[in-house]
């Protein structure tokens, strides 16, 4: 052990310098790789013509790139060759390859978002399971945001290799409200205060008109329902708007009787879930 001691004492002693420098190097470069990941992902996106949706990305590319850069200039500063560096960084290069094939696969997955743009920040989409508005497309995953607030982080690679859904891309929606009435109730009528309520609300396009089509008869109940198309900001309000609607004009404005009335009901489509379109605040 005094052996030990006395070689590391020399050792300190002749490379000390080195060694001090290599340690600024390193808390150097922490910091600059941190401010400017931060930077990037702040001012990107104010750049005319970039897409703010490659700033996440580039940002955890510049620090990872930064800190590689900042180890290997220290390690020079130690008197360690470039090309025994290169040859280590190639084999550990090489079992990391291997051993996080995942994490590559998901690295592959998360450029082909940004490439190919079928989800965008700000945007309410489905897959893999998961809902959400689109808060960040990072290196490795995408964060989302529920409709619940929620946080949500899935794998880039799950989420590329899954259908996509994306309910805010398109400029229009359709809404569909399922109506049931007793059989016993006015069903022409029914049609007629259905298509007034949706031609009255001034969010619902005139191209294409609102119909409403008897959907199937289950026992004594008709099914119908209520199709109308707005501008996608418009969806939510709209549909909540419609459905409260046409179950209070149908209990005012039918004849029949008071249980008939209550057999009456009105139901977003499941099939249709609501978006969230407002953009998620995005934080460090």
């Amino acid at each position: 052990m005094p052996d030990f001691l006395i070689l590391a004492g020399n050792w300190l002693l002749d490379n000390g310098g080195s060694l001090l420098a290599a340690i600024v190097v390193l808390v150097v470069g922490w910091y600059v790789a941190r401010v400017a990941a931060r930077a990037i992902k702040r001012f990107l996106p104010l750049a005319y013509g970039v897409d703010k949706n490659f700033a996440p990305l580039l940002s955890q590319a510049a620090r990872y790139a930064i800190i590689i850069f900042a180890v290997v200039t220290a390690l020079n500063l130690l008197g360690v060759a470039n090309n025994s560096i290169l040859t280590v960084l190639g084999a550990a290069g090489l079992a990391v390859a291997l051993a996080l094939q995942g994490t590559l696969a998901n690295i592959a997955a998360g450029i082909m978002l940004i490439w190919l743009r079928p989800i965008a920040i700000g945007e309410f989409i489905q897959g893999d399971g998961v809902a959400g508005v689109v808060v960040e497309i990072g290196l490795f995953g995408t964060r989302l945001r529920s409709s619940s607030g929620l946080y949500i982080f899935t794998p880039n690679q799950k989420l590329w290799a899954s259908a996509i859904t994306n309910h805010s891309r398109e400029p229009r929606r359709r809404i569909d409200v399922n109506v049931s009435v007793p059989d016993t109730i006015d069903i022409p009528k029914s049609r007629k205060i259905l298509l007034r309520i949706a031609t009255m609300d001034k969010r619902v396009l005139v191209d294409p008109t609102p119909t409403v089509h008897v959907e199937n008869f289950s026992g004594a109940a008709v099914n119908m329902q209520l199709r109308a198309w707005v501008l996608t900001p418009d969806y939510l309000p709209t549909l909540y708007a419609l459905t409260e609607e046409a179950k209070l004009a149908l209990n005012r404005e039918l004849i029949g009787s008071a249980e008939d009335k209550s057999n009456i009901s009105v139901a977003p489509n499941p099939a249709t879930p609501s978006p969230e379109n407002q953009p998620a605040p995005v934080r460090d």
